[in-house]
């Protein structure tokens, strides 16, 4: 099962992306108008060579998890935008709009 939801961060709006697999935690996503911050099913490395602004977080199963998880790893551009390791997600995607 996919879930879209739309999800408000410091008043902004967010796309929130949560699928569902067998025998798995949930692949989770939250989308910012310039970045999103993903769940470690995404991979980082793939992300920073498309040139994309990601952030990555972990041990996460909803998109409150998400926005209250702390990045383990963001791409240059991310941290570019001032996200840096350690921030919470939601502080992560707030650079991100």
């Amino acid at each position: 099962m996919i879930n879209v939801a739309s999800l408000k961060v410091d008043g902004k709006a967010c796309l929130g992306v949560r699928v569902e697999l067998p025998d798995s935690p949930p692949l989770l996503l939250v989308i910012a108008e310039k970045g999103f911050v993903m769940c470690g099913f995404l991979n980082v490395d793939a992300a920073e060579r498309l040139g994309v602004a990601a952030a990555v977080v972990s041990g996460v199963r909803s998109f409150e998890d998400v926005l209250n998880a702390q990045v383990k790893a963001a791409t240059s551009k991310a941290r570019s935008q001032g996200v840096e390791a350690g921030m919470k997600g939601a502080e992560a995607l707030k650079h991100m709009f």
